[in-house]
């Protein structure tokens, strides 16, 4: 039996700040796109250059953030990205209530608020490192992967009838207020930081060298690098996927809408499921194993989904397979935060995870263009298809041996001030 250990007040803040980020977010899910076409009347292109701007361009103004964020106090750069995404956001109900609001603004919103999801992420996984012990890492990372799967179950369809019965920005106003929320959990944690030194002294400028510095790292490890190409390749094949399955089903298929969220909220309980499961497993197995495996089995559900069928049957094999795949992402993905956490020395973390983030992202945004054109081309079920028997391939690319952690350096003592 594997007991609970406590892993502390403070960990407890920054947990509870997550969650309510986290629920906020899922509650505003699609809350732009939704807004473009019911207030801005925008069309499908419109709609898909705002989700696509929002990700690679935010990935791309947050490059610079790395570094900058890694020789900063984590919890204050933190507080400021909530603060920044709050206010971004509350831009737009103030300008739908004074009839100002336009599409290039919700672009700016969105462009803003995805470079501080960056900065936020980076700063925070930092922030984790140092607070809790390497032993608890997984523990640290399920809880707050339960926590997003729950919100994901949960918030979608709060705000599809909280935006029915109070209008279209309601749900905006929610995720700003979950950050102002985020801020005061993460204020409340307390206790002292040090000041990370940048080599050379406190005062030394930003050096073009250190925005690559993330990337290299990262490529020159030889656990973390194929990790990193597995993690962006399967999320990019995810993501482009999903707006082709929402056609397939919605427009072909004929599934009602209310089908087509259950098809994907009841799996989300798979995620919850399997980040709970992830420390169990780990104790009994190891988390090398527990990571190879649940990282391939998350490969083999995706093709199933080019064989859905309408009726009953179809909603069934959805359900299903994102089930299965939902469920083996939640073991997989605690176990890899903390190992990524582990292989990273201290002075190279935010600007690992930034890295990390905005190829993610911009890979993410490339594939979903390009398989839209691939589904222009063949079909949307064709090209599920050869989403899915790529992501087959994907295993090859999870590190088969487990090299020794190396310990963290001594942090450099801060420079005098006499």
């Amino acid at each position: 039996m594997v007991h609970r250990r406590p892993l502390g007040r403070r960990f407890g803040w920054l947990w509870g700040a997550y969650a309510v980020s986290a629920f906020g977010t899922r509650l505003a899910f699609d809350a732009f796109p939704l807004i473009a076409i019911l207030v801005l009347h925008a069309g499908p292109t419109e709609v898909s250059a705002l989700a696509a701007t929002g990700l690679a361009v935010g990935a791309a103004v947050a490059v610079p953030l790395g570094p900058w964020v890694e020789f900063r106090r984590k919890r204050p750069v933190m507080i400021a990205m909530d603060l920044v995404r709050c206010a971004a956001l509350l831009s737009v109900p103030a300008a739908y209530a004074a009839g100002l609001l336009t599409f290039a603004q919700l672009l700016v919103v969105s462009v803003v608020v995805g470079a501080a999801d960056i900065a936020f992420g980076a700063a925070s996984g930092a922030y984790l490192k140092a607070l809790v012990r390497p032993e608890d890492l997984v523990v640290a990372n399920g809880r707050f992967e339960s926590a997003s799967w729950t919100a994901t179950v949960l918030g979608p369809p709060v705000g599809t009838a909280a935006m029915g019965l109070f209008g279209p920005v309601t749900t905006v106003v929610a995720d700003a207020v979950s950050y102002l929320l985020s801020a005061v959990g993460i204020r409340a944690i307390g206790g002292g930081e040090p000041r990370p030194v940048r080599p050379g002294g406190s005062r030394a400028r930003l050096r073009p060298g250190e925005l690559a510095e993330g990337w290299r790292f990262v490529l020159g490890h030889p656990a973390l690098r194929p990790l990193f190409f597995n993690t962006v390749l399967v999320s990019g094949l995810i993501m482009a996927t999903s707006p082709l399955l929402a056609v397939l089903m919605l427009g072909d298929l004929g599934f009602a809408p209310w089908q087509y969220g259950l098809a994907f909220g009841l799996p989300c309980l798979g995620g919850v499921l399997g980040s709970r499961l992830a420390r169990p497993l780990v104790s009994r197995f190891g988390r090398h194993r527990v990571m190879l495996t649940a990282g391939a089995l998350r490969a083999c559900w995706s093709l199933g989904l080019a064989f859905v069928r309408p009726g009953a049957a179809g909603l069934v094999l959805v359900v299903v397979v994102e089930f299965g795949l939902i469920a083996c992402m939640g073991v997989f993905t605690p176990v890899f935060a903390a190992y990524r956490l582990e292989r990273t020395p201290a002075d190279r973390v935010a600007r690992t995870l930034s890295a990390w983030s905005v190829t993610s992202k911009v890979t993410v945004a490339a594939m979903t263009g390009l398989w839209g054109l691939l589904a222009e081309a063949l079909g949307p079920r064709t090209a599920i298809g050869v989403a899915g028997v790529l992501m087959l391939a994907t295993p090859v690319l999870l590190p088969r041996h487990d090299p020794a952690v190396r310990p963290d350096p001594e942090p450099a003592p801060a420079p005098s001030r006499t």
